[in-house]
């Protein structure tokens, strides 16, 4: 649905309008002293002059993009962002018109515009999505059935290949296009008692389970550190450095450290883990707590 302007808003554009269409037209030769007279002498009489001028350009392209449903004043101020554009980069010595390089610039920044603001969800980021958003609408009204909801799959094809897009780029775009933005509090069903937030399913964990799951390893990292603490000096050394770091030291880094055989740190390690195991179990009413909620 499109944006409706309030009465004051449509008087107010009303007469920006006039007072721009009121604006005298200028020859090639005036259009051009008055780009140079901004570029070299910074002059903003000569700038407010050839803007102004060229602000019917602005008005007209405006019409172009209002069937998007946005503010019609917003279309206008997006053009005249684009007419300052141009006429900041305008260069006179390429013998083109003023009103020809400034149309390129004004229908840039509406397009930009309506990108940005005709749906909460981004809708063309590359040049491809871009030509297929503007110009999929005018290429079905002149294929298709006004009347049909959905094309058919020739149709789409003649537009892709007509747009060097994928058919399959067509028909989402046909999708986005045929939807609309809707407010997840908007009332669904007979009374109304519910809102689409209703059925929106979180994938994260409860609160209860978010603290019973912090509390468990906490109390599991208790238990470990009180079932290494009962092993031996050397046997600590070992599970630390090969067990509760991320790149644990190898058999025979340990066994060059401590002056055994490589063989001997493994049955070490091996005799240490059974006492965890039996140390922790000992802890516990049943053993299946441990790793329950791992």
């Amino acid at each position: 649905m499109g944006y409706i302007d309030d009465p004051d808003t449509r008087r107010a554009n009303m007469r920006y309008i006039r007072a721009s269409m009121r604006q005298p037209l200028l020859t090639r030769e005036g259009e051009l002293d008055l780009a140079r007279r901004w570029r070299d002498e910074e002059d903003e009489t000569a700038l407010h002059a050839l803007v102004s001028a060229y602000a019917r350009l602005v008005i007209s392209m405006a019409g172009r993009f209002k069937n998007y449903g946005l503010p019609m004043g917003d279309l206008v101020q997006e053009g005249n962002v684009g007419l300052m554009q141009a006429a900041a980069r305008f260069e006179p010595e390429r013998e083109v018109r003023f009103s020809t390089y400034a149309t390129w610039w004004i229908r840039s920044s509406m397009q930009d515009y309506v990108l940005r603001n005709w749906s909460i969800v981004r809708t063309g980021t590359t040049a491809a999505q871009k030509s297929l958003f503007f110009n999929l609408r005018r290429l079905r009204a002149q294929i298709a059935d006004a009347s049909a909801q959905q094309m058919t799959d020739d149709q789409r094809s003649t537009i892709a290949e007509s747009l060097r897009v994928r058919i399959e780029d067509v028909e989402v775009m046909e999708q986005r296009l045929a939807a609309s933005d809707k407010s997840l509090h908007a009332p669904i069903g007979e009374d109304g008692d519910a809102n689409w937030m209703d059925k929106l399913e979180c994938e994260r964990p409860d609160p209860e389970t978010v603290v019973t799951g912090t509390k468990d390893a906490e109390t599991r990292s208790r238990w470990l550190a009180e079932a290494i603490g009962e092993l031996n000096e050397r046997e600590q050394t070992i599970i630390r450095r090969r067990r509760l770091v991320e790149d644990g030291a190898t058999l025979e880094e340990l066994g060059r450290d401590l002056g055994v055989s490589k063989e001997r740190v493994r049955q070490l390690e091996s005799r240490a883990l059974k006492k965890l195991k039996m140390a922790i179990e000992g802890r516990v009413t049943n053993p299946i707590d441990l790793v329950a909620d791992m």
